[in-house]
């Protein structure tokens, strides 16, 4: 048990009344021996008020543990309707037999989800659920979880496991990713649905449950890193497969036979060769019926798994022949040399399932009558006696529906399981059926309570012992809790190099027929050592006694070496054989179960008849003795009244929620220096941002208003060449009209100097004259020659057009006429000239 399991139950103990209760400091260092009158008169004195007895939700409030108080809290509870009660690190469930709707809503489950602590809640199964959920949220070492849901037969432990994977399936599917919702939701789907397959073709209608668990599963809810289920996996261990060929007074078959022959529709009794009113042996009870009766909710899970129609009629197939095979009867030849006959009805029953199971109908019977004895290299055909040939034909039906289990299970892991890159972690939740005891017990039962001593062992290793020798390396001071330690009985069973298994598989090696005297002399020589077994001399059948964790069981020799070769013939290629496969089975289960970590719930079976609220004290208190609830309560209680742990517990309490408080206060200081962060940063990028949009913004406005100059510069452009072209050809037909010659007069534009432009005269013109002085200066060309350009001089004088000189020009200001030139002409005045302008040019 974790640290963290010690912290909650000693916040519970104190949360509940703690060290402060009368009588609570009481020091509780062992079970209770047989009861003094001092244990006796406190016992009255806790149960004198009964009233009050019903309160208890943890049990390890009770002062003092007993078996007896313990017993009448369960009691009172149940009597009130309250089914769940903490036992400690246990949750203790009591089956009420009949449905509770209110108690498993979807509203519930929420509540439990939401809750900031889910212990304070009252005692429910999906509080266990829940811790062990937070537990991989919170990467908790070991992250993989457990859910150790144990108990005899009725006791509730199928509803209990329905129950917890509907949560998860709940809990894990919140996702407000559409495509995630979708994948969640369809494996939430085939979880769910491949409960009604398996309990169709593994679960039975027993003296004790009518829907009981022939084999045990370990299912796998597998998780990502978001903690959404993303898929799962089932293990199963210990099919009972014995029961397809053999069931016990007022036992059925497996549910699924019952299914078929009450639900079937004509054309499939057709197809199944099944008319009405047939019997099968192998279908006792057929008259009762249960509520796992229900076909069509099976057909429907094999449809939402993707069994399809044809592989469901194959399926069907297989299971209609086993039923013929069992009505197949056998009866001893006269001639020992010869096989055993058939009458005609059990031709026709083993022709039908020759059919049925696709196989030739001869060599069916062949293979049922004779048997192949190898003798060195050459092999030899024997004839079967009648009970070996009945032997064989039950054999080869329980190898057939073996068979047929395990590629279901193959199936439905292939249809939900996810691929190992997509999940991270995984809640496993174990059930088992439990431990058995019947007036006949054979192989069996001796692998199912061998399965339950392993467990047991786990929880004894795991919390018992672990959890007392914490206390003692801490220092604290500690008297051992006395509780059972069932090595021995494992030692008696699986040991090395003689057990009962390592005898048994022995003994079916032997290529001869079974004495089950010669294997109670073998156990009795080999295992006299061990105090765990042991035999009754007077017994007239021979047999042996294990003494198991949960009392005395009684196991019957006859038959058992024959039901381990079946075992061993049903076996997987690389499996030991018999008992050796089912040692192997349940070591890899422990394996997986020692790197989790456990949650336990010990479901109770309040009374043998299923009875709806109805509590038998003598059946109740015999499974609290037997899964060692009454020491796990003691070592509990035990750490809540040790005077090292109540003297100091104010205190670790008080500085705890300091460092808690300072842990917080870290936690708000890193956040808000976080949140500063995030928006100085973000304040930053939303500036850059901006001023590279409003750059961008610039660039396009410049660039389209560019784009735009330099179309109307364009568009400028060519319309004046279109206006001068226009012009031009409106000068050249105006000139063209002219029929004289007309003398444009103009005065010269300036003195010639070095940047005065090509055209050195200005000619002054009015209308006409103004527009032909303007093609002159445009040097535009004359069509006709007609006309010329003279000065508006009087007197023929120098009149020149110069064009610029190259180079430069130097300006003789003493030799230049420049200041006797008339600037301003006048048609009036005497000036009949203009000086020429000297110039000269300079190299």
């Amino acid at each position: 048990m974790s640290s963290a399991d010690n912290r909650r139950i000693v916040r519970e103990g104190r949360r509940n009344g703690g060290g402060k209760e009368k009588g609570f400091f009481q020091k509780v260092h062992s079970p209770p021996s047989p009861l003094n009158d001092s244990l006796e008169g406190e016992i009255q004195a806790f149960l004198i008020d009964e009233d009050q007895l019903h309160t208890y939700d943890d049990l390890t409030k009770v002062n003092p543990v007993t078996p007896s108080t313990v017993l009448k809290c369960l009691q009172a509870r149940y009597s009130v309707k309250v089914f769940y009660t903490h036992a400690g690190c246990t949750l203790v469930a009591l089956n009420p037999f009949q449905p509770i709707p209110d108690l498993y809503t979807l509203d519930v489950m929420k509540e439990y989800h939401g809750a900031p602590q889910p212990q304070e809640f009252k005692p429910h199964i999906f509080i266990v659920a829940e811790e062990a959920y937070r537990n991989v949220q919170g990467q908790l070492e070991p992250v993989n979880q457990s859910l150790v849901v144990s108990g005899e037969s009725g006791a509730g432990k199928t509803w209990t496991s329905r129950c917890l994977m509907k949560y998860y399936a709940t809990v894990a599917a919140s996702s407000s990713v559409v495509k995630s919702q979708d994948t969640v939701e369809r494996i939430e789907r085939r979880v769910l649905d491949s409960n009604p397959i398996m309990e169709a073709f593994g679960n039975a209608c027993t003296l004790r449950n009518n829907n009981s668990s022939r084999f045990g599963k370990y299912i796998q809810l597998q998780l990502d890193r978001c903690q959404l289920l993303v898929g799962a996996s089932v293990q199963t261990y210990l099919l009972e497969k014995s029961r397809v060929a053999c069931q016990l007074a007022n036992e059925r078959n497996f549910h699924i036979f019952y299914q078929m022959m009450k639900m079937a529709t004509d054309e499939q009794r057709k197809e199944w060769k099944m008319p009405p009113g047939q019997c099968f042996v192998w279908l006792p009870n057929s008259e009762k019926t249960v509520e796992e009766d229900c076909f069509h909710e099976t057909v429907e899970a094999m449809v939402h798994l993707g069994i399809n129609t044809e592989r469901q009629r194959q399926i069907f197939r297989i299971l209609a022949g086993i039923l013929q095979l069992g009505n197949v009867n056998f009866y001893s030849s006269t001639d020992e040399s010869q096989p055993c006959n058939l009458d005609e009805q059990s031709k026709d029953f083993s022709q039908r399932a020759a059919e049925l199971l696709c196989v030739p109908a001869e060599e069916l019977q062949m293979c049922l009558r004779v048997r192949m004895l190898k003798a060195g290299k050459q092999s030899v055909l024997k004839p079967c006696s009648q009970a070996e040939c009945s032997m064989r034909r039950d054999c080869l039906a329980k190898v057939i529906y073996a068979q047929l289990f395990d590629w279901l299970v193959t199936f439905i892991n292939n249809s939900i399981c996810a691929d190992k890159s997509t999940w991270c972690n995984f809640i496993g939740v174990l059930d088992v059926y439990g431990f058995e005891c019947f007036q006949i017990n054979n192989l069996e039962q001796l692998c199912i309570n061998y399965a339950n001593e392993k467990l047991q062992q786990h929880f004894v290793s795991h919390y018992l012992r672990a959890q007392q020798e914490e206390y003692v390396s801490e220092g604290l001071e500690w008297s051992f809790v006395k509780y059972q330690d069932n090595q021995s009985c494992l030692d008696l069973l699986e040991g090395s190099p003689v057990s009962v298994f390592s005898l048994l598989n022995e003994e079916s090696r032997l290529n001869r027929v079974s004495d089950a005297k010669t294997l109670r002399v073998r156990l009795e020589k080999e295992l006299c050592d061990n105090a765990n077994i042991s035999w009754d001399k007077f017994s007239k059948e021979p047999h042996f006694t294990v003494a198991h964790y949960a009392g005395k069981v009684h196991y019957q020799i006859q038959g058992m070496v024959e039901k381990n070769k079946v075992f061993i013939s049903s076996s997987p290629p690389g499996f030991f054989q018999g008992g050796r496969q089912r040692k192997n089975s349940l070591e890899s289960l422990m394996k997986i179960l020692h790197t989790t970590t456990p949650h336990y719930t010990r479901c109770i079976k309040p009374n043998p008849d299923c009875k709806p609220l109805t509590f038998k004290k003598e059946e109740v208190i015999m499974q609290l003795e037997a899964c060692g609830i009454v020491e796990t309560i003691h070592i509990s209680a035990a750490v809540l009244t040790c005077p090292a742990v109540v003297s100091q517990l104010d205190l670790l309490e008080d500085q705890r929620k300091k460092i808690l408080s300072q842990c917080a206060f870290t936690i708000q200081c890193c956040w808000l220096k976080h949140r500063r962060r995030r928006h100085h940063a973000r304040h930053q990028s939303a500036t850059l941002i901006q001023a590279v949009v409003r750059a961008w913004l610039v660039r396009r406005c410049v660039q389209r208003r560019n784009r735009a100059a330099a179309v109307i510069q364009n568009t400028w452009r060519k319309w004046r060449v279109r206006l001068l072209k226009n012009t031009y050809r409106i000068l050249c037909f105006l000139l063209s009209s002219i029929q004289k010659p007309v003398t444009v007069r103009g005065w010269p534009m300036g003195l010639a100097l070095a940047s005065a432009p090509s055209i050195t005269m200005s000619l002054t013109a009015t209308g006409f004259q103004k527009m032909v002085s303007v093609m002159a200066s445009l040097h535009l060309p004359s069509q006709r020659g007609a006309y010329t350009v003279k000065p508006n001089q009087f007197s023929q004088e120098l009149a020149s057009i110069r064009a610029q000189p190259k180079g430069s020009v130097k300006l003789h200001y003493q030799r230049s006429p420049l200041l006797y030139a008339d600037r301003q002409p006048d048609m009036k005045s005497d000036v009949t000239g203009f000086n020429a302008i000297l110039l000269e040019k300079t190299l």
